[in-house]
């Protein structure tokens, strides 16, 4: 006898969501991450299918969500549709395949660009999962999927991170959906109305867009009809996530070589017996320069990325790491340098824990693979990079998320910080940045906590004053 396929019934904030695409053909969904917003447009799509209004579906999302969230979730909740996977090796093959729903990467759209209109004729329906991938108008990936968006009839853009960095992100997201309707067709009209020109250093043209005041919700006005938004403490019941900093003290000669590179942008070390220098040529290389020697390693002057050398200056704050680490059990560690990564990994071995890798180089499989045996409690810990781990993972064995060093960028802070307190979390979760005090660690924490309170304060409108 055939097994009939689990029918799911949405939780009464999705189907607020799926009433709100029936009756919106553009939606913004900024809920936040973990509050199920996978199978919303599934359920919307298969309502319009069944009246006639939609045939085929585009999925549009980071290559790590293509299988083990798209795919499988149309398996999960509308097991009925066929779905097509095109990845970079089998685009052409994948979307000549009869399916009612394609997924294909976010960089796809510059291929997806180059096709002839009639290529576009089956489709009604666009989804575009992790949409602040375009936020940027002047991208080539965004110029493609603004000429592609005119071909169907259903638009849905989600992220639960829009504006990470200003007001400004939010434009060319709303374009896509609305054509300009709503915030208008310029970029440059939309910046110059919500932001002030602020001259950066001697250069007259060197110029920071800063966000008037009151532009939130100025927008949140224009855009509250298209907007639906979850928070995630409201919708899902889960135990405390903690969140808070330890200190990693210098050593005196760390300090030294700090204090050299802050003061003359330049500073001589041994590396194999002979004297190199490490210099920054501009205050944004130096902010990176000072931030990676008070993490306990640097970059050295090669201009080949590939090539670059990386010098130890101390090992103290990889074994702070690993002391915390070890702590609890099933530790997710984040690293943001290439050189950090290898020490992480040193003071693993060393320490004969049982751990793993993620980062740009794993395949899709060993993601999904790692991700399988953290939750089935094989490893210790996984040391990652959170910009390949902050979208689909779901790491709920373990409790503690530790960044080994801060990061400014709040996308990766708020969507990292959730690979362990989501749904089928059963216990306090914490989240623990290492600061070295009085370096520019301490103003890297602090621009991403002020930039995502920001965001948390433009979010809570649609959430709380929204008519949704």
């Amino acid at each position: 006898m055939i097994k009939k396929p689990k029918k799911f019934t949405p939780d009464p904030h999705q189907k607020k969501s799926v009433d709100h695409a029936l009756k919106n053909p553009c939606v913004l969904d900024f809920s936040d991450a973990g509050t199920g917003k996978t199978p919303v447009p599934l359920w919307a799509f298969e309502k319009r299918r069944a009246k006639g209004e939609s045939n085929c579906m585009l999925v549009i999302c980071p290559r790590t969500l293509t299988n083990n969230v798209w795919e499988a979730g149309v398996k999960k909740f509308t097991p009925q549709f066929s779905t097509s996977v095109a990845k970079a090796s089998n685009r052409s093959q994948a979307f000549a395949t009869p399916a009612d729903i394609y997924i294909t990467n976010i960089d796809a759209a510059t291929w997806l660009a180059k096709q002839p209109k009639k290529f576009f004729d089956k489709f009604t329906d666009l989804v575009v999962d992790e949409s602040s991938a375009y936020k940027h108008a002047t991208s080539q990936r965004s110029k493609a999927l603004a000429k592609i968006r005119k071909y169907f009839k259903h638009r849905r853009l989600m992220s639960g991170t829009p504006r990470s960095r200003s007001i400004t992100d939010i434009w060319h997201q709303a374009f896509i959906v609305d054509d300009g309707q709503r915030l208008g067709n310029s970029f440059y009209a939309f910046r110059n109305s919500v932001c002030t020109p602020r001259q950066v250093g001697a250069n007259p043209n060197a110029l920071q867009w800063v966000d008037k005041e009151g532009a939130e919700d100025a927008v949140f006005g224009l855009l509250d009809d298209i907007v639906i938004r979850h928070q995630f403490d409201d919708v899902v019941t889960i135990p405390e996530r903690q969140t808070y900093t330890v200190a990693y003290n210098m050593p005196a000669k760390q300090f030294k070589m700090y204090c050299e590179m802050e003061r003359s942008q330049v500073v001589a070390l041994k590396a194999k017996s002979e004297l190199q220098t490490i210099s920054a040529v501009h205050a944004a290389v130096l902010r990176q320069k000072l931030l990676q020697i008070a993490s306990g390693a640097v970059y050295g002057d090669a201009t080949d990325m590939d090539e670059r050398p990386s010098h130890v200056v101390d090992s103290g704050r990889y074994e702070l790491v690993m002391d915390l680490a070890t702590e609890s059990p099933h530790t997710l560690i984040m690293f943001l340098w290439q050189h950090q990564r290898d020490q992480l990994v040193f003071e693993a071995e060393k320490r004969g824990l049982n751990f793993a890798v993620l980062d740009g180089s794993s395949s899709d499989a060993v993601r999904d693979e790692i991700e399988t045996a953290y939750q089935a409690g094989v490893y210790d810990v996984v040391i990652a990079h959170p910009q390949t781990v902050a979208h689909g993972l779901t790491l709920t064995r373990g409790t503690t998320t530790i960044w080994a060093s801060p990061t400014d960028n709040t996308e990766w802070f708020k969507q990292g910080n959730r690979r362990q307190a989501r749904r089928g979390q059963t216990q306090v979760t914490r989240v623990i940045t290492v600061i070295a005090p009085g370096t520019a660690d301490e103003a890297a924490y602090s621009n991403c906590a002020n930039k995502g309170e920001r965001e948390d304060n433009f979010l809570e409108l649609f959430a709380k004053y929204g008519l949704h």
